[in-house]
């Protein structure tokens, strides 16, 4: 999964992605890592199910700390955008072709007001409306769609009628490589024309979702903003990428103890100088009493667990240990769409073995078929026949 940070020029998003990319933990196969210079890993986090089995656990994919499950994500820092990038303005055609690769989309929106949709920096007399960024952002991104479909829906229509297939299918197969499905146009066409400019923003919606976070709520300006835009957009996160950057620092210099998304810390040395004391009071006081988190891993999980409908399963060799071949307990946490079959997880598992799937057992070690439907939290061993 690849998941995209996007916004406009000075927004935050460099300060959001190295926030949540975690440079302090390193995991089998998955540490601090720039996969491209603008790719990194991050995690998602859920309750560990040792807790609730009374096991101690030996992730091999993943990490349990404290119980908790640290669960790798590919993060992407799309280039910054500005008005006019469907036209290949500014970095248009490279932030459309990063765009192309995520599955869902962070906004992180300065919502100061102290900057504009060109990344200017205004006076504090003279705020920008951050609500123009977010429809500067969705509208590229749909006009952009939009010229796809419309290039491509005439000989996609002429095909189908010729083969005699639907034209979801056949328009899905051309847009593959946007990572859009057919389900997706199905759910879209239901809403409006195919033709129309109002399908490419409810296809952007149904296979791109974007959570919008909205940055820098440490500064003074940003309060009545965040009011005018939750009013329109009431899933909205507030966010403070500065802050949680500066968490998680402390946290790595061993300085205070916090876990990301956390309502507090704790000082755990006496290293702390009167300046990082005072940085310290500041984040808790503007940001995590008023608002209870620094809402960067909020935004993250929410849009993993919320928007994209993943769960996280914990396939086992053993349900009597709970573990793998090699005596792992609970060694891989896996994030599945909600819905997906037991058999299509022991696809994905075990591959060459799909076609001696005969079913699996839960933790209660009572019998699930092939069509059971993955609960989050399951922990499954996939049984194979001879």
């Amino acid at each position: 999964m690849l998941l995209g940070l996007v916004g406009l020029p000075n927004s935050g998003k460099s300060t959001m992605l190295k926030a949540l990319t975690l440079a302090d933990v390193q995991i089998a196969n998955y540490p601090f890592t720039t996969i491209e210079p603008n790719q990194a890993v991050g995690y998602v986090i859920a309750d560990c199910p040792c807790k609730r089995l009374g096991l101690k656990c030996s992730p091999q994919n993943s990490r349990c700390v404290g119980g908790r499950r640290w669960i790798p994500v590919k993060l992407l820092d799309v280039a910054g955008l500005v008005p006019g990038a469907h036209e290949g303005r500014g970095l248009g055609n490279q932030f459309l072709d990063d765009l192309r690769q995520a599955s869902g989309l962070i906004h992180v929106l300065d919502c100061s007001g102290l900057t504009d949709s060109e990344g200017k920096l205004r006076e504090p007399d003279n705020l920008h409306d951050p609500e123009e960024n977010i429809r500067v952002l969705e509208e590229e991104i749909d006009e952009w769609l939009f010229g796809i479909i419309k290039k491509n829906l005439e000989k996609v229509e002429t095909l189908a009628r010729m083969k005699k297939l639907p034209v979801e299918r056949l328009l899905a197969e051309k847009l593959s490589g946007l990572g859009i499905t057919e389900e997706d146009i199905k759910n879209a066409a239901r809403k409006n024309d195919l033709r129309s400019r109002e399908f490419a923003t409810t296809l952007r919606r149904e296979s791109k979702p974007i959570i919008i976070a909205a940055n820098k709520i440490d500064l003074p300006s940003s309060m009545k903003n965040l009011d005018s835009i939750k009013s329109r957009h009431p899933d909205v996160i507030p966010t403070s990428a500065d802050s949680e950057l500066a968490l998680r620092e402390a946290a790595e210099h061993g300085l205070i103890g916090y876990e990301p998304g956390g309502r507090d810390f704790m000082i755990i040395s006496d290293r702390l100088n009167e300046k990082q004391k005072k940085a310290l009071e500041i984040i808790k006081k503007n940001v995590l009493d008023m608002y209870g988190s620094t809402g960067v891993q909020q935004a993250l999980n929410t849009l993993v667990f919320g928007m994209l409908r993943y769960i996280v399963v914990y396939p086992v060799a053993s349900m009597g240990k709970c573990c793998d071949t090699r005596g792992n307990v609970l060694p891989d946490a896996l994030l599945v769409r909600k819905g997906t079959t037991l058999k299509e997880l022991a696809a994905k598992v075990h591959s060459d073995m799909a076609d001696k799937f005969i079913g699996g057992l839960n933790t209660q070690k009572k019998k699930v078929g092939a069509e059971y439907e993955l609960r989050d939290g399951d922990v499954i061993e996939i049984l194979f026949g001879r």
